[in-house]
C-alpha cells in the first residue's frame, strides 16, 4: 500500500479505499486475512483506532468478517459485490464527464481503442480535424497546418 496520504480525505477512509483496491487488484483474496490492526498502524505510522475506524467500514459494508479471536478476514463474495459498486460508481459518477470529453475532442471508437495515429506517436485531435478538414486539392493549405 502506499504510504502518502491525501489531505481531502479522512485518513481511516483512504485506508479503506487501499484495502478495497487490494481486493478488487486480486492482492487480497476471498477467505485471506486482513494484515493485523498493529502491523498497519505502525507500518503507516497511524493511531490503531484509526485502521480499526477503516476495517469497521469494511465490517459495516460486509465486504470483511470478524473471527473472535483469529482476525478479519475478506468475506465470500467481496470482490464480486465490490466490481458491482465500482463500475456502477463509474458509469454514474465518471463516464459522463469521460463521454463529454470524447465528444468535446471529436474522438471516435478506432481512435480511443488505438491511443495513436497508427504510426505510433499520439495524434491530437486538433490536428486530426485540421487535416481532415483540408480539401484534397488545396496544397498551399496542407502546408499552412
Amino acid at each position: 500500500m502506499d504510504r502518502e496520504w491525501n489531505d481531502n480525505q479522512p485518513i481511516y477512509r483512504q485506508l479503506r479505499d487501499r484495502v478495497v483496491a487490494m481486493m478488487l487488484d486480486g492482492v487480497l483474496q476471498e477467505g485471506d486475512p486482513l494484515p493485523s490492526v498493529r502491523n498497519v498502524a505502525a507500518e503507516y505510522r497511524v493511531n490503531p483506532l484509526t485502521v480499526l475506524k477503516a476495517y469497521q467500514e469494511l465490517v459495516d459494508e460486509e465486504l470483511v468478517e470478524k473471527r473472535r479471536g483469529l482476525g478479519m478476514f475478506v468475506k465470500d463474495g467481496a470482490r464480486k459485490e465490490l466490481l458491482k459498486g465500482e463500475r456502477q460508481k463509474f458509469l454514474d459518477e465518471e463516464w459522463p464527464r469521460v463521454r463529454a470529453t470524447i465528444q468535446r475532442l471529436g474522438l471516435n471508437a478506432d481512435e480511443l481503442l488505438k491511443g495513436t495515429n497508427g504510426a505510433g506517436s499520439p495524434k491530437t485531435a486538433s490536428a486530426a480535424k485540421t487535416s481532415s478538414q483540408v480539401p484534397a486539392g488545396d496544397d498551399a493549405a496542407k502546408e499552412d497546418s
